[in-house]
């Protein structure tokens, strides 16, 4: 059985920074401006504020990542509410909600939508024709892994 779920042409896009990549974020943000409007904007607590200042328009405001925006996120992302998301993660500083992390990645894998963690790659993702499109991502079957029986 294949699983699909409809990316439409409005995409629900997370966007996630660690502190120290959080001007990063914001100056890739700018930058994309105008294809960022076409989309709808969901971030963590103090990403979300600096996003709004900077592209003077309203984004949904999480809690802050420590204090469980990350996982708010993660839960968006397993209900089909967020199709795209943009984590510009510091691999150079031990986060103490590590854990949290590595889960919100899980789940971008899991449900099998498209994600960046770097500006690169942020900046191929946002320019991809399918970015602007409707898409239908296939969803890995879980059947299984649902049914299965625990002792």
């Amino acid at each position: 059985m294949v699983n699909k779920r409809k990316l439409e042409a409005r995409k629900r896009i997370a966007l996630v920074a660690h502190d120290n990549k959080k001007k990063e974020l914001i100056d890739w943000a700018i930058y994309n401006k105008t294809a960022l409007s076409r989309h709808e904007l969901v971030a963590t607590g103090t990403t979300g504020k600096m996003l709004e200042e900077a592209l003077d328009r309203s984004v949904k405001k999480l809690l802050s990542g420590p204090l469980g925006g990350d996982q708010q996120i993660g839960a968006m992302i397993a209900e089909g509410q967020v199709d795209v998301l943009v984590f510009f993660w510091d691999p150079m500083e031990a986060q103490p909600h590590d854990p949290d992390i590595k889960a919100l990645l899980r789940l971008a894998v899991t449900w099998n939508i498209p994600f960046a963690c770097d500006r690169a790659t942020a900046d191929f993702l946002l320019t991809s024709p399918l970015m602007h499109e409707a898409y239908t991502c296939i969803i890995p079957d879980y059947s299984t892994y649902i049914k299965r029986e625990v002792k």
